[in-house]
């Protein structure tokens, strides 16, 4: 009976895409901030925990250097964060579909030269990002950008049948998925051979697993995973992230993070922490263009 249920949620997810594909390019934009719009009636769970994380950051947000944003009410940034999220999701459709080659033209890269530069010492490349923007986009678009390929960590998913699909997508763009039970072999596998990881690093972990560091404010658990790796690897750190302008995107590539030569807890910790201001100050540019949904601060003494 189980694999019945797989079979009909991934044939009902085909379709659902394969529309989404098939709509006309000036009506995507609009249909898919439509879309976004259903996911919070959908699960309301998800957009009182959206309200609640932007209610609780905007104090220090508001009093960063970087926050520019015009509005300062987290019903509207919530809103126009799903709105976001609807288009993404069209635009993966999209590309699930191979009908992206007009979104792949529009990508705007900011910083090309310091991937080169990362590549150029041939012990690898960890492109760290987060939730921000339409991130499955940027390892899609790696390749026809660089001529190479990217292997993404990620989640298996529960149903098989859609596993299948998401992974035949990402291959269809060159790109590689490494799962995140028993990753770190992989991965240090594949920086052995000069390629390219992508680590999204802005999700709570178990205590065990992470850092206590200061996210926008509050205390939160951050994996230590990046410095880990980049400290057995050599491997270059180059903090990556993606935002929407109007119908395209911008890719900003930073230079490259280097690690410090303490390794001890304190000094991991603090690596950490500033690995996590890249994700931070991204936040606070882009308040609409980050997943605020996911309970960042949980298991940190915080309530959302």
């Amino acid at each position: 009976m189980k694999k019945i249920i797989w079979a009909v949620e991934a044939s009902i997810f085909y379709l659902l895409t394969l529309f989404a594909a098939l709509l006309p390019t000036a009506l995507a934009y609009r249909f898919g901030a439509a879309a976004g719009m259903l996911i919070p009636l959908i699960v309301p769970k998800r957009r009182k925990i959206a309200e609640d994380n932007i209610r609780q950051a905007l104090p220090f947000m508001k009093n960063h250097p970087l926050w520019s944003c015009p509005c300062d009410d987290p019903q509207q940034l919530a809103n126009e964060m799903f709105r976001n999220l609807g288009r993404s999701l069209i635009e993966i459709c999209q590309l699930y579909h191979r009908r992206g080659d007009r979104l792949m033209e529009q990508i705007e890269i900011s910083g090309k030269e310091h991937y080169y530069q990362a590549h150029a010492k041939g012990k690898g490349v960890i492109f760290l990002t987060g939730h921000c923007g339409n991130w499955e986009l940027v390892a899609l678009a790696f390749s026809s950008i660089f001529q190479s390929s990217m292997a993404v960590v990620a989640r298996k998913q529960n149903n098989p049948y859609l596993e299948r699909m998401v992974g035949r997508m990402r291959m269809q763009y060159n790109n590689s998925v490494i799962y995140k039970q028993g990753a770190l072999r992989d991965i240090l596998r594949q920086l052995k051979k000069n390629g390219n990881i992508g680590l999204l690093a802005d999700q709570a972990v178990f205590p065990e697993e992470g850092a206590l560091i200061d996210v926008l404010g509050r205390k939160a658990w951050a994996s230590k995973a990046p410095v880990i790796i980049g400290q057995k690897s050599g491997a270059a750190i180059l903090p990556a992230f993606i935002h929407r302008e109007g119908d395209r995107h911008v890719v900003t590539i930073h230079p490259e993070h280097l690690l410090g030569n303490d390794m001890s807890e304190a000094g991991i910790n603090l690596e950490t922490q500033l690995l996590s201001r890249y994700v931070e100050e991204y936040v606070i540019e882009h308040p609409t263009q980050w997943y605020w949904v996911h309970r960042r601060w949980k298991r940190a003494g915080e309530v959302t």
